[in-house]
């Protein structure tokens, strides 16, 4: 029977790779590299890997530098209205919530990714995907290094306390859980964003998760 999934993220589910400095230009890994479509390659042909990564996306707020358009809140609600039927939906967002202008602690980041799940459980919502599975995924700590060492100014501390409030939401919730911290880190470039073969180590993981609870 075909399947969905829909990879709801940030930059790191976009495929943007480590950035040398603050102003280099854009660039995105290409299929194969990005964690969604290795996962798509490992799922096989009976499941359909829709992509939904928005560098800069955060769990919950309206950035005053990139724009209101990074608040996952209606990110989540345009993509779960734009596709369907989905099985599942793969959150992995929080990282960006660590930057030090939005002022939240973890709890408020866990918050956040609360009320994700809440729009993805809502009843709207498992009527018209003919029921949701959640899988809710703790992106692996920040490390604050290279280019982007000011932007994230205390998140390494900020995000190492993350794991534990994610895998408690997604038990009381009823949600699949995976904890990337456990089997990946960000590149040591910018101390935010995977190295090539992080993506494929974290598409694979996902995939057995995935496999797991369909």
């Amino acid at each position: 029977m075909a399947r969905t999934l829909l990879c709801f993220g940030d930059s790191n589910t976009h495929g943007s790779p480590p950035m040398p400095e603050r102003a280099a230009p854009y660039e995105r890994y290409g299929p194969g590299i990005r964690w969604p479509t290795v996962t798509a390659a490992a799922l096989g042909p009976d499941w359909t890997v829709i992509e939904e990564g928005l560098p800069g996306r955060t769990a919950q707020f309206d950035d005053p530098v990139m724009g209101p358009h990074m608040n996952g809140q209606i990110g989540l609600k345009i993509a779960l209205n734009s596709h369907g039927p989905l099985d599942m939906v793969a959150i992995m967002l929080g990282t960006n919530d660590c930057k030090p202008r939005f002022g939240g602690d973890a709890r408020t980041i866990v918050g956040g990714i609360a009320s994700l799940v809440d729009i993805a459980q809502s009843v709207e919502m498992q009527a018209r995907h003919g029921g949701l599975d959640v899988l809710l995924i703790c992106p692996p700590p920040v490390e604050e290094a290279g280019c982007l060492t000011g932007e994230f100014f205390g998140g390494a501390e900020l995000s190492r306390a993350l794991p534990p409030l994610y895998q408690a939401l997604a038990e009381a919730r009823g949600c699949g859980f995976l904890d990337a911290g456990k089997i990946i880190e960000v590149s040591t470039i910018d101390g935010v964003h995977y190295a090539p073969e992080a993506q494929r180590t974290l598409g694979e993981a996902i995939a057995r998760e995935v496999a797991a609870r369909a």
